[in-house]
């Protein structure tokens, strides 16, 4: 049988000289040791990124009363040369004395830089309007724009004459200027928002998750492998290994923010998964979706599954892949149910 014509993308992935697969482990004292060398990787990898900015930085700018909540806009400097707002929902029953569960949302992409943290308020990318729905179920909810998006569009570098991918663009060539990555500034922008939601007297601090649908998505499962702090995350769609997006001719399907210098020279995306590690984790895609060759989600999947086995947990209820057949990128309202499901337990329910 004659073998298949070697594609562009052979080519280059053998002239790259990109990272061999990785191997897990066979003991968890070598993974522990191992987890910290790829985290401190990561971070050099990201760029020197400026400090993160004190909770004395964040303020309360506006406060509406939404009946069994209420809605806080927030702002904070982010050192950076940005003001970053945000959404914050506190269910009535959140108080200092009766502390509840949070969830940091990450908004998605989508080509919608008009939108950023309004997505909480919108269904342009979930079934239900996810802020709302999230403090109707009892959570402290906090979700700002990223970089380029929301109020963040048109305030980069060249101010509003560059704005949507052309300002997303501009925004990139000058982190990597600064020695940084654009991807870096937005995770640290979204742990800053996570210090600020620890910090708040309504939160219980050890009961917060992260999640995420598409970029957001990327973003929770980034955070989840950078800090220890949130105990589980819901990640849709975008559960995506590197080298089988590349072989799929699929690099088109991620814009300039997604993309690290250098990390294929040390490893593929099960390596950053796998740094959640034993916290929960639920990834939903879609066998349709090109975003996320099918090939590579079951291989993080194998990958990242062994690393939880390392811990004596229940891999199969510890980490979760679902695999939704005939579905692309889309958030499905069974989804989003499965989210609350999952938050509920790993989150609301943790003792």
């Amino acid at each position: 049988m004659q073998s298949a014509e070697p594609t562009p993308a052979d080519a280059w992935l053998h002239r790259a000289r990109i990272a061999p697969p990785w191997q897990v482990p066979s003991a968890l004292e070598a993974w522990q040791k191992q987890r910290v060398e790829i985290r401190a990787k990561l971070h050099e990898l990201l760029g020197d990124l400026p400090p993160r900015p004190p909770l004395s930085a964040f303020q309360v700018i506006a406060k509406e009363d939404r009946g069994g909540y209420t809605q806080e806009t927030i702002q904070f400097d982010n050192d950076a040369g940005e003001m970053v707002k945000g959404l914050l929902f506190v269910p009535k029953s959140a108080t200092a004395r009766s502390k509840a569960p949070a969830i940091l949302y990450c908004h998605w992409h989508g080509g919608q830089y008009d939108i950023g943290k309004d997505e909480l308020l919108q269904t342009n990318a979930t079934p239900v309007a996810p802020g709302p729905a999230l403090a109707e179920a009892g959570y402290v909810v906090l979700g700002i724009d990223a970089p380029c998006f929301g109020e963040r569009d048109g305030r980069g570098p060249d101010g509003p004459q560059q704005n949507g991918s052309a300002g997303e663009m501009t925004a990139a060539k000058f982190h990597l200027w600064a020695g940084r990555t654009l991807w870096g500034m937005i995770i640290r922008d979204d742990l800053s928002a996570l210090d600020y939601l620890c910090s708040r007297p309504e939160v219980d601090a050890q009961r917060i998750g992260v999640t995420g649908i598409s970029m957001g998505s990327t973003r929770s499962w980034w955070i989840m492998a950078l800090d220890d702090r949130p105990r589980a995350a819901v990640c849709v769609a975008c559960m995506t290994r590197y080298e089988e997006l590349i072989r799929a001719g699929m690099l088109k399907a991620h814009g300039i923010y997604y993309f690290v210098p250098g990390m294929l020279r040390h490893f593929d995306t099960e390596a950053v998964i796998a740094l959640a590690a034993p916290r929960p984790m639920l990834f939903m895609t879609g066998d349709q979706d090109e975003g996320s060759p099918l090939e590579g989600v079951k291989r993080l999947g194998g990958i990242v599954r062994q690393v939880y086995a390392l811990h004596g947990e229940d891999a199969d209820a510890s980490f979760e892949n679902s695999i939704h057949p005939g579905v692309g990128h889309v958030y499905l309202p069974e989804m989003w149910e499965k989210t609350l499901q999952w938050m509920d337990r790993r989150v609301k329910g943790a003792k």
